[in-house]
């Protein structure tokens, strides 16, 4: 089985950025902990700040992998592009958010991705990862 992560905006910063909110573990230690909790599934990994690029990969791996699971930050709230493409690509996909963005700012509780989305897990830090890893097993 192969699945890929993709991450959005400003996660690159996990272990920095409000660590109230996201933790202090970065999220490449985690995606190490991933791989050896899931020995038997081809676990990648991909992050950018850019919507075009993040749009590019589930693409690229859209038609290819098991699965994907993206946490696209802030284009939640505002990428509608985004949603084109997982609706455009045949792979399921998993949104994962590490908090509770209904426990958040208003604008937060609005996703442009949910409606193409195989499901979405939100609020349990990290682990929301495992969850959704699990959820295509």
């Amino acid at each position: 089985m192969k699945i890929c992560i993709i991450n959005g905006p400003n996660l690159n910063l996990l272990g920095k950025r409000e660590p109230e909110v996201y933790g202090s573990q970065t999220f490449e230690d985690y995606f190490e902990t991933l791989k050896e909790k899931f020995p038997n599934v081809e676990l990648s990994y991909y992050q950018s700040n850019i919507e075009g690029e993040l749009i590019g990969k589930i693409q690229e791996v859209g038609f290819s992998f098991d699965g994907i699971i993206l946490n696209a930050g802030a284009y939640t709230h505002t990428s509608i592009g985004l949603g084109d493409a997982m609706k455009a690509v045949t792979t399921p996909v998993i949104e994962v958010h590490i908090s509770n963005t209904y426990a958040r700012e208003s604008f937060r509780h609005q996703s442009y991705l949910s409606g193409n989305a195989k499901g979405v897990i939100l609020g349990f830090g990290l682990k929301s990862y495992e969850l959704a890893i699990q959820s295509f097993l």
